[in-house]
């Protein structure tokens, strides 16, 4: 038992200090998308904010531009799994700040006499 655990270790450590493993960790593959989650960790952080600071036009923005980036991540070659998730959490973010955006519009709408 203990010299399967040892194995597994042995395969683990290998496997993290091979040239392959080195290289992506060393790349702007990974690089770019770790950089890139500052925006959905701060859209995350905004939803328990007040709406009154939600900006219309950049959380549009940001959808599209989450979007673009999203099918960029699958069409690059090799796939980019870590830039999708990130832009996948990013469009979820922005949608969820444009849906508060216009429930608070139609509730908070001054009634005519």
């Amino acid at each position: 038992m203990a010299s399967n655990k040892l194995s597994l270790f042995k395969k683990i450590i290998a496997t993290v200090k091979s040239k392959e493993t080195l290289n992506y960790f060393t790349s702007t593959h990974f690089w770019g998308p770790v950089a890139n989650w500052g925006l959905p960790l701060a859209a995350l952080a905004d939803l328990k904010k007040d709406v009154s600071i939600i900006s219309p036009k950049m959380t549009l923005a940001m959808c599209i531009y989450s979007l673009i980036f999203m099918r960029f991540a699958i069409m690059v070659k090799p796939i980019n799994p870590l830039l999708f998730a990130c832009h996948f959490t990013n469009e979820c973010a922005q949608l969820t700040q444009g849906g508060r955006l216009i429930y608070f519009n139609f509730t908070h709408k001054e009634n005519p006499v």
